[in-house]
Parts: structure tokens; C-alpha cells; sequence
């Protein structure tokens, strides 16, 4: 009975410590989310600036990376903003086909008894335009800040890499030592694959997505091509989001619902085949994780953390798996969730600090 009420008093005293860490990152978001995305983005800069100061002096290795890493950033967010940006702009140019589908539709709506006049009188009019474009220009300034706290973190942290290394090597504890350096070396490995595979299947995407939507004329296939690239590292909601929008934009293209239920099939089976069957098996069994899990993590960390946390989520959740391994007392929860046990790393990953 005394052991019994023990594990009850361990297991609530857990309880509430998690509840603490998940209250703690959601009120504290601004604090923890650049954390996160800095260590995320030093786990895959890292290994090019390992590379360079093997023929470069330290500095001048940093420096680059960073001007690498900070281009990558201002070429993928320009393609954003130009896609959707086209994407805005033609909508708006072709507003009156857009009015004439939504007037048909709210005719079909309230023959079939759902009046939707009312509710759209009442929430879109120029106050809630407004609004809206204050709220755009607040997550923009909000947006930038975060970014340049991110590049602040990233800067102090590559140039700590080795010494946090040595750090841990050197512990006194060896237990929560090794466990500590397993779990980084592991961590930063199996992150760059990560976006590596994420990345081949999101251009794979992009490019399957641009060719139907040349195929079958509908306009702005470039543009729909690199939006359902860009969302693809967001799981299940991107993807999602990547496909409705395209299909949304065909019903004031295409006459017939035919043509739009054949375009929503068509982009719905794109992402099927390479989200899964075509990316599990490059991918592998390192990077595996429960479909639950996954859709967990995006939902979970997209609350804490809004869009910031929709595309972290999977790569914090298979860093926290990867922890969980390196320890017995810990190591269920990878078996039962990822890939199981703990991979042995090579000795060349070793960080080398």
C-alpha cells in the first residue's frame, strides 16, 4: 500500500511538472520560441561550419555560414511573399468572377436552408478590414523582431558549439554527461536529415503540383507550385492548405464542378503518393514517428507557439524522443512513439570541440 501511494504521489508530482513546462512555454513564447528556432537552425548550420574551419579560421567560417543561412532565409521568404502576393493580387483583380461565385453559392446555401448573408454582413466589412491589415502589420513587426532575436542566439551559439562540447565531456556526472552528448549528436543529425528529406519531398511536391496546374490551365501554376513547396514542412495542416486553396481558386475558374472536384482528387493524390509512400521510404526508420504523434506535435506546438510552432513541432518532438533513448528510464516512451532505440553515432559526428 505505502509503495502504491508512492507511485501515485510520483506520478501526480510528474503530472504537474508537465503542466508547469507546457504553461511556462506557452505565457513565456517569446522567450522560448527564438531558443528553439536558434538551436534548430545551429543543428543544421553547424556541420558547413565545421567544414570551413577545417581550411578557414573560425571567424571567417562563421561569417560565412551565417551569410549563407541569412540569404537561404531572405530567398525562400521573397519567393513567399512573391507567390502569394501574385496569388492576392489576381484575386483582387478578378473580383467580380470571386463576388459572382460567392453569390451563387449563398443562393445554394439558403435554398438548402443556411442563410449566410447575415453572418457575412456582420463579420466582413471595413472594420474588420482594417483590422485585419493591423493585425498583418503587427505579426510583420512581430516577425522581424523574432528573426533578428533568432540570428542573435545563432551567432553566440556556433561560436559556443565546441566549448559546449568539451563542457560535457568533461562533467563530473558521466551518466547525465553522455546522455547530454548522445542525445545533441544524435539530435543535430538526424534534424539535418530531417530537413534534407523534408526538403527533397516538398520540391518533388512543388514541381508535381506546378506541372498539373500547367496541364490542366489553371492559372498561377508557378505560384501554386511554390506555395504547396513552402507548406509542405508544415505536416498534414500545409499540405492541407497547400490543396484547398488551389481547388478554392478553380471553382471561379473552371464551369464545372466536375473540373474542381477532379482538380481537388488530382492534388489530394500528389500529396498522398509522395507524403506516403514516396517520403517513409526515403526517409527511413530513423525519422519515424507515430502519424498521432505527429499530428499531436503540429497542433500542440502551433498553440503554443502560432506558425513558428506548426513548423518546429515535428523536429522538437523527434529531438525530445531522441533524448528520451539515451536513457533506460526514458527509452519507452521512443520505443512506443519513434524508432526505438538509441542509433550509435559515428565516430566522425562526434562534435569536434
Amino acid at each position: 500500500m505505502p509503495m502504491t501511494s508512492g507511485r501515485i504521489h510520483q506520478g501526480a508530482q510528474v503530472l504537474i511538472a508537465i503542466i508547469l513546462v507546457v504553461a511556462a512555454l506557452s505565457v513565456a513564447s517569446s522567450v522560448f520560441a527564438p531558443v528553439a528556432f536558434a538551436l534548430f537552425i545551429i543543428a543544421l548550420v553547424w556541420p558547413l561550419q565545421r567544414s570551413l574551419q577545417g581550411f578557414l579560421p573560425r571567424m571567417l567560417a562563421l561569417a560565412i555560414s551565417i551569410v549563407v543561412m541569412v540569404l537561404a532565409f531572405l530567398a525562400f521568404g521573397s519567393l513567399i511573399v512573391w507567390a502569394f502576393g501574385r496569388v492576392g493580387r489576381w484575386i483582387a483583380a478578378d473580383a467580380a468572377r470571386f463576388q459572382q461565385f460567392y453569390d451563387q453559392a449563398t443562393l445554394w446555401l439558403e435554398g438548402h436552408g443556411i442563410a449566410v448573408t447575415g453572418l457575412w454582413a456582420e463579420n466582413f466589412n471595413v472594420a474588420w478590414m482594417l483590422r485585419m491589415a493591423q493585425t498583418i502589420s503587427g505579426r510583420l513587426n512581430t516577425t522581424m523582431s523574432f528573426w533578428l532575436v533568432v540570428l542573435v542566439y545563432v551567432i553566440l551559439g556556433l561560436l559556443e558549439v565546441e566549448d559546449f562540447g568539451r563542457k560535457l565531456r568533461g562533467m563530473r556526472n558521466r551518466l547525465v554527461g553522455d546522455v547530454l552528448l548522445r542525445g545533441s549528436m544524435q539530435t543535430a543529425a538526424k534534424l539535418h536529415r530531417y530537413m534534407m528529406v523534408r526538403t527533397a519531398m516538398s520540391l518533388i511536391t512543388g514541381v508535381l503540383v506546378w506541372g498539373f496546374a500547367t496541364v490542366v490551365g489553371l492559372p498561377l501554376a508557378a505560384e501554386w507550385g511554390f506555395i504547396a513547396f513552402s507548406l509542405n514542412y508544415i505536416p498534414f495542416l500545409g499540405p492541407l492548405v497547400a490543396t484547398v486553396f488551389p481547388t478554392l481558386f478553380a471553382m471561379t475558374q473552371f464551369g464545372s464542378w466536375q473540373a474542381v472536384v477532379a482538380v481537388f482528387a488530382c492534388l489530394n493524390l500528389i500529396q498522398f503518393i509522395v507524403g506516403s509512400y514516396i517520403e517513409p521510404r526515403v526517409a527511413g526508420s530513423a525519422l519515424s514517428m507515430s502519424p498521432t504523434l505527429v499530428l499531436f506535435s503540429v497542433f500542440f506546438w502551433s498553440y503554443l507557439w502560432g506558425v513558428f510552432g506548426a513548423f518546429i513541432g515535428v523536429p522538437l518532438t523527434i529531438a525530445l524522443l531522441t533524448f528520451c533513448a539515451q536513457h533506460p528510464a526514458s527509452q519507452w516512451l521512443a520505443e512506443l512513439f519513434g524508432s526505438g532505440a538509441p542509433e550509435p553515432v559515428p565516430a566522425n559526428d562526434v562534435v569536434k570541440a
